[in-house]
């Protein structure tokens, strides 16, 4: 039975996504729709829609104007670690991980999770919540959308125990070959906050995946909440003098512009570290 915490984020969840559909489709600057106007749309109260434009705003997603209304926000400064034909290795995190399932459903794609996938907003997709946790503590909420024609036999206990790519291959013939993933600074919001255990505003980590496999169709797309006071992530960087010449204008995080101005950063591998 799903619990009143538990519901709550599945509810913001959908406000969420559907506030990200409208940034996406509009360039920084633009206005988008009131929250008297957003709210009647979704069937959410007030209080609801105002929340989810609140965790937008701390997060730099969207800009209020006093007066004026909503705005999309502007573009963010994106760095990767790593260059395209970098070798990226991800270890896997430490302490003993398991799930506990929050939701299982097959949904209609919509537009914002159908560009995700390339799937028309028509398509089915299987969308699943659940927890994370590392040695019985709370530590993430993951929100996996994957299409539903790869596994329409996808089962609760292949989303509770075990590596879901594990059952993936093994289960429905479904081979990842390469991930992007991105990672920013958040906070919870109370309906998370009760599932994790944390006060409200926590410090957080925000991690989104697109998954595509050996062919380079996306398999997977997933967002997820991690701690911030439990939860760190340690890149490891490879130094060489082989390395190609990065662009003049481009800057490594965390090393003084002018620092390896030869070009020497050549790999990256990134671990979780759940403490």
């Amino acid at each position: 039975m799903e619990s009143s915490s538990s519901g709550a984020v599945l509810k913001r969840e959908r406000v969420r996504e559907f506030l990200l559909g409208l940034i996406e489709v509009r360039r920084p600057g633009d206005p988008i729709p009131s929250e008297r106007t957003l709210s009647a749309e979704l069937g959410v109260s007030r209080p609801t829609l105002r929340a989810a434009v609140d965790e937008l705003v701390a997060t730099g997603q969207l800009v209020r104007e006093h007066g004026r209304g909503m705005f999309v926000a502007p573009a963010k400064i994106i760095q990767e670690l790593v260059s395209d034909d970098a070798a990226f290795v991800v270890p896997r995190a430490g302490g003993t991980w398991s799930s506990r399932l929050l939701r299982l459903d097959t949904i209609r794609a919509g537009a914002r999770i159908g560009r995700k996938l390339r799937v028309s907003p028509a398509a089915e997709v299987v969308y699943i919540a659940r927890l994370r946790l590392v040695d019985g503590t709370p530590i993430a909420i993951e929100h996996l959308h994957i299409p539903a024609d790869l596994v329409p036999s996808l089962s609760p206990q292949e989303l509770e125990a075990g590596d879901l790519y594990d059952h993936l291959r093994e289960h429905h013939q479904v081979h990842v070959g390469q991930a992007v993933q991105s990672i920013e600074p958040t906070v919870v919001n109370e309906a998370e906050a009760g599932v994790l255990d944390v006060p409200v505003l926590s410090p957080a980590l925000l991690i989104e995946r697109l998954t595509t496999d050996a062919a380079g169709r996306p398999v997977e797309y997933v967002h997820s909440v991690y701690r911030g006071d439990r939860y760190r992530i340690v890149s490891r960087l490879a130094l060489g003098a082989t390395a190609p010449h990065p662009r003049p204008e481009s800057h490594h995080p965390g090393i003084p512009p002018g620092d390896f101005a030869h070009g020497d950063i050549i790999t990256s591998s990134t671990t979780g570290d759940a403490r």
